[in-house]
């Protein structure tokens, strides 16, 4: 038997019992997802040994693959069900595109052009089952596709563009990281909802991860 295969199915089964059920990650799709979805995978050969830490792993060209509590807890925010047509924007490595997918989700794996797409391009996710990639700038969405019943943002942001929840039928969810903008202290998830055009933001809980440099705030002038 492969002994590194077998540590890393031991570490998802850690993942799921030391991670997400005591952080509140309750639901069952969602975390069957996870427990199938090799992480490994979606890593260069050098982090690999890390697949399963709690922390954000950094993958260059401003992407990371997020911690995977935080990441669980948006999904689980955002409500996927099976056939629900899901936007991942800053999908990177395109773990989450796999995860939302395996929970039988139609998923949207867009990344911007330059080396992050060369990322998403190389990954698993490009040839999964439910998934379609897509190349484009970010905060412009796809709106080939729309609309979405679920947006997430893979990564922290200061500012959301207003394309991205136009893009959500109604009653549909937009969830990422705002970033709190101070050093050392932790951003916020959030909710996003879209009721007949009219969007409403809700706090969810404290989140730290990476900041996605297309969402950051437009410095302001100053006279």
């Amino acid at each position: 038997m492969d002994s590194a295969r077998t540590d890393f199915a031991m570490a998802r089964r850690n993942m799921i019992e030391g991670q997400l059920r005591p952080n509140r990650v309750t639901d069952p799709a969602l975390l069957a997802a996870m427990a199938e979805v090799p992480r490994e995978r979606f890593l260069p050969p050098a982090l690999q040994p890390l697949a399963y830490v709690d922390e954000d792993l950094r993958l260059g060209c401003g992407r990371a693959l997020m911690e995977p509590m935080v990441f669980a807890r948006l999904v689980q925010e955002a409500r996927v069900r099976p056939g629900s047509r899901v936007l991942v924007v800053a999908a990177g490595a395109g773990y989450g595109a796999a995860v939302l997918a395996r929970m039988g989700a139609r998923v949207v794996a867009l990344e911007a052009p330059g080396p992050a797409a060369e990322v998403l391009r190389a990954s698993p996710a490009a040839k999964a089952p439910g998934v379609t990639t897509a190349i484009g700038p970010l905060a412009e969405g796809w709106a080939a596709e729309a609309p979405y019943d679920v947006v997430l943002i893979e990564g922290a942001v200061e500012e959301i563009p207003p394309a991205l929840p136009d893009q959500l039928v109604d009653g549909g969810r937009l969830v990422t990281v705002r970033a709190s903008g101070k050093p050392g202290v932790p951003g916020r998830a959030v909710r996003l909802l879209r009721v007949a055009g009219t969007v409403t933001e809700v706090p969810l809980f404290d989140a730290g991860t990476i900041l996605l440099p297309e969402f950051r705030r437009a410095p302001a002038f100053v006279f």
